[in-house]
C-alpha cells in the first residue's frame, strides 16, 4: 500500500537539489551540461535548463558559454544549503498566518504553530548542506533493494561522476 499525499517541496525544488548534488558529487570536473544532467536524472531537458537557471540566478551554480559549457557549482558543497537550492527554486519560504507580529503569545494558536513548523523547516534545511549529502547519497546495499530512492539515480555515479 502506498502513501498517499503531497511532497514536502515543489517538483522544481527537488530538481534543484538533484542538479546541485550531481555537481557536489562531480567535484571540480568540467561544466555539465542540460543535457547530461537530464540523461542522468531522466527529466526534460528544457524543465532542467529552467531550473538551472534559477540557480545561477540565486548565485548557487555558474554557468560557462560555449562548446564545452555547462553549469558547475559556484561555491563549495559545504557553503550551499538546502534551503538555498530550495529558496531559489520555489521562493523565500514564508510563514503563512494571520500576520506579522513580534507578540507571539498574544496571537492564536494557529499562528504560534505555524511560526513553530517555519521554524523547525528553515532551521533544518539550513543545517543541511551538499557536502554533508555527498557523504551517503545513496542507501546501504543491504537496503536499497527494499527501498524506493529518490536518489537512486546517483548509485552508478558515486566515485565516478561525469
Amino acid at each position: 500500500m502506498g502513501l498517499e499525499g503531497i511532497t514536502m517541496l515543489s517538483q522544481t525544488s527537488e530538481l534543484g537539489i538533484y542538479i546541485t548534488l550531481y555537481l557536489a558529487l562531480a567535484g571540480d570536473g568540467p561544466p555539465v551540461t542540460p543535457r547530461r544532467l537530464a540523461e542522468v536524472l531522466g527529466g526534460s531537458q528544457t524543465y532542467i535548463s529552467k531550473v538551472t537557471g534559477n540557480l545561477v540566478k540565486a548565485g548557487i551554480l555558474r554557468a560557462q558559454r560555449g562548446a564545452r559549457g555547462g553549469v558547475l557549482l559556484n561555491h563549495k558543497p559545504e557553503q550551499i544549503t538546502l534551503l538555498m537550492v530550495v529558496e531559489a527554486c520555489q521562493g523565500v519560504i514564508l510563514p503563512d498566518y494571520c500576520g506579522p507580529t513580534s507578540m507571539l503569545r498574544q496571537v492564536c494558536s494557529y499562528h504560534r504553530a505555524m511560526h513553530e513548523l517555519h521554524q523547525a523547516l528553515t532551521g533544518v534545511l539550513k543545517r543541511w548542506t551538499f557536502a554533508e549529502l555527498a557523504k551517503k547519497p545513496c542507501a546501504s546495499d543491504s537496503l536499497s533493494e527494499n527501498l524506493d530512492c529518490r536518489l537512486a539515480w546517483c548509485r552508478d555515479l558515486v566515485g565516478k561522476p561525469q
